[in-house]
């Protein structure tokens, strides 16, 4: 069974069909998803999906991107993550490419989400994007390797990777591995140890092939498995089981609530 450890139900082209969603899931061999939350606005339709649904977990957190939003404090977003249905903190981070101003209010913003993320003890979920070295920086000053976390949707060099596994975290690979072009990102997935990888579709977007260019789904992390087998010369059993481990020993998940098993 694998787990869809960030996808994006609640964005409009997935929200119209959710059942049909979660269908496809169960056909695909797909447990659990964690549903991630990018804005204080809306968090009550992340919550809503989780609070409906044994197998759909939530986050909270303020995406690095976003402008003219509610913007949280520590002990805001820390309340919130004492939710029963909410496992992370995020999506957080830093983006460069949207900001090349490197505006100081996303720094700040990111170290709110690392302090909530130490004040609930819960992990972190990771976007960067164009700012490597700052975000792993800030993750270093604000102690982060205290709750550990999850670099989402991976695109980042093997060193950025080691040293994000250095201070404790994951490393997430979506539908961008299985691209023909993504030869440096394969390179990655090779020798991310298996003990400490996740998998993920992020969710409408990035769908991996054969199915790129069109609407993601959960159902698709399967393919993101499979590439990730294929490119460390093992069965997707393995695949499958460790990273459905991984997504519960970080996100402290127990399988009996839940009703799938690694």
């Amino acid at each position: 069974m694998l787990v869809d450890s960030h996808c994006h139900l609640d964005f409009p082209e997935l929200a119209g069909r959710i059942d049909q969603v979660l269908e496809s899931m169960r056909d695909a061999g797909v447990g659990a998803a964690l549903c991630i939350g990018v804005s204080m606005e809306g968090l009550p339709k992340v919550l809503a999906l989780a609070e409906r649904h044994a197998n759909l977990f939530a986050s909270v957190g303020v995406h690095p991107e976003h402008q003219d939003c509610l913007e949280p404090d520590a002990a805001t977003l820390a309340r919130h993550a004492r939710h029963p249905r909410v496992v992370g903190i995020g999506e957080t981070g830093l983006d460069y490419y949207w900001h090349k101003d490197k505006p100081e209010w996303q720094r700040e913003r990111f170290r709110t989400h690392v302090r909530a993320a130490r004040e609930s003890g819960k992990p972190l979920i990771i976007h960067t994007r164009e700012a490597a070295e700052d975000t792993l920086r800030i993750l270093r000053e604000e102690g982060a390797e205290a709750v550990g976390g999850v670099m989402h949707c991976f695109t980042e060099s093997q060193d950025v990777a080691d040293k994000a596994l250095e201070l404790g975290f994951f490393i997430s690979f979506s539908g961008i591995v299985t691209f023909k072009n993504a030869r440096q990102l394969k390179e990655v997935a090779k020798r991310v140890p298996l003990d400490r990888l996740l998998v993920e579709t992020d969710s409408p977007y990035l769908a991996p092939a054969p199915h790129r260019g069109k609407v993601n789904e959960p159902a698709y992390v399967r393919h993101v498995a499979s590439e990730i087998a294929t490119l460390k010369g093992i069965g997707i059993e393995e695949v499958e089981k460790a990273t459905t481990t991984n997504f519960c020993r970080l996100f402290k998940i127990s399988t009996e609530s839940t009703g799938f098993m690694p």
